[in-house]
């Protein structure tokens, strides 16, 4: 068959030098990661944790130099943990607290408003220890303090909570029970600034009942179910249909009760929760406008009402789109956001001549999604590229086609010779089915199957009807390091954190180490379908490190243990200047080892390895096996992590 030739096409990355700048143009990195992730003049992405408050390049981090400190071995001064990694960067965490606080209160300096902002970390977002110990400590000159939405939720916030500001708040949301009701009070007589957030109506009762035998004054909120809608995937808990709240019947239900046993004035917050990443501005304006009347009537019916709680939904750009028409960006800033919410809520106070309360939020995907970052490695890649038809062999194929099948393939070869491309996909496609049912039907070898292929797959491969997307085994489980993407489709910058030097030669999909079909990375942010990837073989170290950014609210919590495989090590870097790589590792943690995980699903493994011991004792009296040896791998290989080791036999 005569050599087809592909249509000529513009790349715009077609030149013959590279430059970091263009790996940040290609990966938009500065859209998405700003003001805290860029690339450096070495190619790799460098961290600046300050944000746009670093005065010079001494506050930047390199990231590849963190992932080497933390992988090398301690032989050679690293700390010899395995990938992948979670790195965590307390200092954009302090950024991004000191950046929310700052917008909302220029926001109120700005329109003369008559009250302050007092945030809360909603715990749900991440709930390790270290993160919250540090957003409390972070928080403590703005008397920033936390919401939960759980009895254990509640326990670790009071406990975290024993070190913050004592005006901080500690809002407690979600559906009650007694328990819940009751650690909510007692955490009050303990003088935590605790506010019961009612959800239902049928949880007044209960705090009415245990606040009178403990002998509590309690503070009340009620939470509004608005009429305001989210109409994207975040939105589903919000609108008349959702899942929280109290409708206008129930709240005045609410006041009724409370005025008749005499805690009206225990009722001080009213929140309301319009649903997380909220995509544009003016649907922002309109849930608080909504909910500020609300807040005004409550007043007028004789509420003590101080503080009005916006909730979540300050968003994150996670392709760097600023896209007001998607679930995964946002139309809008920081400032604007804040400036919105104050504006708003003087407005209709103003016009209800109804005094400005206190601005409560509840940010959490905002504050803490910046400052985690998952470092992986590539461990081998594939590609289905034809070798190039045998002629010999492609004429035995020919030779046994029926009639039919042959005029196909004579059509087949017009098509090619006048270059008619859509007629050389329709006959290839036409011949590749027919084939296929020859094979089931048992009158087609195998052989012959795959020469059908190879001739399909260059005719796709010339006409540009395809172009080879190469497939990167990565050292991951998606289902543990980045859940959301698996479960509803969530996107995730994922990017090489090296090589940005030079220019991405291949398109790649990444499959994670799990035996899952859903086990794969193949949508990428812009709506791509593939990733700009290296060869990872042409590495001069031999490892190729991705990293998926943005993703330090909700993927711990949500993750799972599909395969067993387990969480990843974690390490916590801090900038240093007077370190000579910028930074110091503060705390590192081992991921969980096959010891760990198989406890988590019950199994006893101090019980499966004595088994396993007796059998190789047993065994080895038989034929002779250096049982000490095998004894001694088995007891590695429970104490390391289940993910892949260098050196593997995958490499």
């Amino acid at each position: 068959m005569q050599q087809l030739q592909a249509k000529p096409s513009f790349n715009p990355t077609d030149c013959s030098h590279w430059f970091p700048s263009f790996s940040s143009l290609l990966y938009k990195i500065e859209k998405w990661g700003a003001p805290y992730f860029s690339v450096n003049s070495s190619g790799n992405i460098s961290i600046r944790p300050k944000g746009l408050n670093s005065s010079s390049t001494h506050e930047e981090i390199d990231l590849l130099k963190v992932v080497k400190k933390v992988s090398d071995h301690k032989s050679s001064g690293g700390l010899g943990l395995q990938l992948p990694v979670i790195i965590r960067l307390p200092d954009v965490l302090k950024n991004r607290l000191e950046s929310l606080q700052s917008a909302f209160e220029s926001a109120i300096c700005s329109w003369n408003y008559g009250s302050r902002y007092q945030g809360v970390y909603p715990v749900k977002s991440n709930q390790n220890r270290f993160i919250v110990e540090d957003i409390v400590r972070f928080g403590f000159p703005f008397r920033f303090g936390l919401e939960v939405g759980s009895k254990p939720e509640l326990l670790l916030a009071m406990n975290c909570l024993c070190k913050g500001h004592p005006e901080a708040l500690l809002i407690c949301n979600g559906f009650k029970d007694r328990d819940y009701i009751l650690l909510a009070l007692i955490a009050r007589k303990l003088a935590f600034n605790v506010v019961v957030v009612l959800e239902q109506v049928e949880e007044l009762d209960l705090v009415i009942d245990l606040s009178t035998k403990l002998c509590v004054s309690p503070v009340i909120g009620l939470r509004a179910k608005l009429r305001t809608k989210h109409a994207g995937h975040f939105g589903s808990t919000s609108g008349e249909r959702g899942k929280f709240g109290l409708t206008p019947r129930q709240i005045l239900s609410v006041v009724k009760k409370l005025e008749k046993a005499g805690m009206l004035n225990c009722l001080i917050l009213l929140h309301f929760h319009i649903g997380s990443q909220i995509p544009s501005i003016t649907m922002l304006a309109d849930g608080i406008g909504e909910a500020t009347q609300i807040y005004c009537e409550l007043v007028r019916l004789g509420a003590c009402l101080q503080f009005i709680d916006v909730g979540g939904g300050l968003g994150i750009d996670y392709d760097g789109s600023k896209s007001s028409n998607s679930d995964v960006s946002v139309g809008y800033g920081l400032e604007e956001y804040a400036s919105t919410v104050v504006q708003v809520i003087q407005q209709v106070c103003d016009s209800k001549s109804v005094k400005h309360p206190v601005i409560c939020s509840e940010s959490g995907r905002a504050i803490v999604s910046y400052h985690s970052i998952v470092i992986f490695e590539a461990i081998s890649s594939s590609v289905s590229d034809s070798p190039g038809l045998n002629p010999e062999g492609l004429q035995h194929f020919v030779e046994g086609l029926t009639e039919d099948a042959r005029a196909d393939y004579s059509n087949l070869s017009a098509a090619v010779i006048k270059g008619e491309h859509t007629a050389c996909l329709r006959y290839a496609n036409k011949l590749k089915q027919y084939c296929l049912d020859q094979f089931k039907e048992g009158s087609m070898n195998i052989e012959q199957l795959a020469i059908v292929d190879e001739l399909y797959d260059m005719v796709s491969k010339a006409t540009g009807a395809s172009e080879p997307i190469h497939t990167y085994l990565v050292n991951l489980s998606i289902f543990n390091s980045v859940p959301d993407f698996w479960a509803i489709g969530q996107m995730y910058p994922i990017v090489p954190i090296h090589r940005l030097d030079q220019k991405p030669t291949v398109k790649g999909i990444l499959l994670d180490l799990t035996c899952d079909s859903d086990g794969k990375i193949d949508r990428f942010i812009g709506g791509e379908l593939s990733l700009p990837l290296h060869d990872h073989r042409e590495s001069s170290t031999g490892q190729y490190y991705l990293g998926i950014f943005l993703g330090g609210a909700y993927e711990e919590a949500l993750a799972g243990s599909h395969n067993l495989l387990g969480s990843p090590s974690v390490v916590q870097v801090s900038s240093q200047s007077s370190e000579p790589e910028g930074f110091v590792v503060t705390m590192a943690m081992p991921g969980q080892s096959c010891r760990d995980v198989l406890r988590t699903m019950q199994h006893e493994p101090e019980v499966i390895f004595k088994e396993l011991k007796q059998r190789i004792e047993e065994l080895g009296q038989v034929n002779g096996t250096a049982d000490g040896m095998l004894q001694s791998v088995l007891a590695g290989i429970f104490s390391n992590m289940p993910y892949l080791t260098r050196g593997s036999s995958c490499s």
